[in-house]
């Protein structure tokens, strides 16, 4: 039986590759036509190839909280999503001017402080931000730039409109999937990869360490770059891995870092070696034990003073987690207008936040129709989605608005867009997100094409984690 997208219905979706039953959007019309010339049990013999290629790759994840402690396969679909080139022109657009703006919010409230003092945002919903350090307060990172490398996760409504769901710009992840996602399509499909003008993504590492590069005094002539990991029992060890190997730089954990003749130094077979940059994927609370959490085993006691001192540079810069908290997510579109004198590009989701006694009476009145969010949980994890859950899970969630509202924001259930996505053998609309990957270096603010395409493997499913469940699908962007 060859692949048959006629009776696919995208119903009241807006579908990523239809625009209704028998009739593919025009950006998806080759690989829906060289798609139907393949067997679905073909097309399934090529799921299951790519699923033991990407775990022999090692293509993994953890989940905490998984007593199993084992590796899993991050789930992989072989039905890509596809953006036309002008609506992703409008999406780097978009986001560099968010990441823009953001990093100007960290460089002001980490010094002078002016869009609190001007009233834009209140003092109280900073200063309790669980991911505002006050350490870092006063230090001024190379050329400025706070955020290095931000995940952004985008969604659409059923009309097709784009909508920032949240900010990533503590450690975020995913990239591996991405790059290797699309290296295992190349192999399965190369034909169609002939005749469709899709951008490429294999140069996101040298995209990247040419953005850690650019953190080290240029007077330095072979600065040297780490990727810092928490280590092997980390959800995304993988990830630090693969991204050490493709820079072809040294992969290392806190132990093997010290402070040493006021210098950040790494222990190696020949002796202590200076390091310039560190890519760091441990948390901000993690990286000194003399400043954060002092029961920390991951940094490297002494970390901040040398990097206070401008004798090492990190990425992101500590303190950057402030922008992750979806209280202050909802304001960034101020921060736009604030700082760049521009309107927002890309909209937020509209946000209610919980702190405010109005608007926490609506969210209280509508947990039914809402989703709620912590203010600092991620993966999937102190999420309630309200048309799914039940009246315990309601009430347990008005308490924990009601004991902590500045921990809580609300959106409404956006019904996220679809792609055709095999399972079991059959052709069925999943839903998905977006998280495009951004690198601030200097004057520069690229963005990656496409991104990671996360997908709600379960039907009628809105939670796209990996933990949660999810897949991911390979993101192809066209060319113009």
């Amino acid at each position: 039986m060859t692949v048959h997208f006629d009776n696919y219905n995208p119903e009241q979706f807006y579908d990523e590759l239809y625009e209704s039953v028998g009739q593919p959007r025009p950006h998806a019309a080759s690989l829906i036509n060289w798609m139907q010339n393949l067997s679905l049990e073909r097309l399934q013999q090529h799921l299951d190839t790519a699923q033991i290629a990407l775990f022999n790759l090692g293509v993994t994840f953890r989940v905490y909280h998984d007593n199993q402690g084992v590796d899993r396969i991050f789930p992989f679909d072989i039905i890509p999503r596809i953006i036309d080139a002008q609506e992703w022109l409008k999406l780097e657009t978009g986001l560099r001017q968010r990441i823009k703006s953001l990093n100007l919010f960290l460089a002001d409230i980490y010094d002078q402080q002016l869009i609190i003092k001007d009233g834009k945002i209140p003092q109280e919903i900073i200063n309790s931000a669980q991911g505002f350090l006050k350490p870092c307060l006063g230090i001024k990172p190379p050329e400025s730039i706070w955020c290095h490398i931000t995940g952004t996760d985008l969604v659409r409504d059923h009309q097709g409109q784009w909508y920032v769901l949240e900010d990533n710009l503590r450690v975020p992840s995913g990239i591996s999937y991405v790059l290797e996602n699309r290296r295992v399509m190349k192999s399965t499909f190369p034909d169609i990869f002939k005749t469709m003008a899709v951008k490429p993504v294999d140069d996101y590492p040298s995209h990247l360490l040419e953005t850690l590069l650019n953190l080290a005094p240029s007077y330095l002539p072979n600065p040297t770059v780490v990727v810092l990991s928490p280590g092997i029992y980390n959800s995304a060890y993988f990830e630090h891995s693969f991204l050490a190997l493709q820079m072809g730089v040294e992969l290392v954990e806190g132990r093997d870092l010290v402070v040493c003749d006021g210098y950040l130094q790494m222990k190696t077979t020949k002796g202590l070696q200076r390091v310039d940059v560190v890519y760091r994927r441990v948390d901000d609370d993690f990286l000194d034990p003399q400043v954060f959490r002092s029961d920390s085993l991951l940094g490297v006691p002494g970390l901040m003073d040398v990097y206070a001192q401008g004798k090492v540079a990190l990425a992101n810069a500590p303190g950057t987690g402030i922008a992750d908290d979806k209280v202050i997510y909802a304001y960034v579109p101020e921060m736009i207008r604030y700082y760049l004198g521009e309107e927002p590009i890309l909209a937020n989701v509209p946000t209610y936040l919980c702190w405010q006694e109005k608007e926490r009476d609506y969210v209280l009145e509508n947990l039914d129709k809402l989703v709620v969010k912590a203010a600092n949980e991620a993966g999937g994890y102190g999420m309630l989605v309200g048309i799914k859950s039940t009246q315990e899970q309601r009430e347990d969630f008005a308490n924990r608005i009601k004991s902590n509202p500045r921990n809580y924001i609300a959106q409404p259930t956006l019904n996220l867009s679809r792609v055709p996505t095999l399972i079991n053998g059959q052709i069925e609309g999943r839903h998905v997100d977006l998280r495009p990957y951004i690198l601030h270096r200097g004057d520069e603010i690229y963005v990656h094409p496409g991104g990671l395409t996360r997908v709600a493997l379960t039907k009628g499913s809105l939670v796209v984690n990996s933990s949660q469940g999810g897949g991911s699908k390979d993101t192809w962007v066209l060319k113009l």
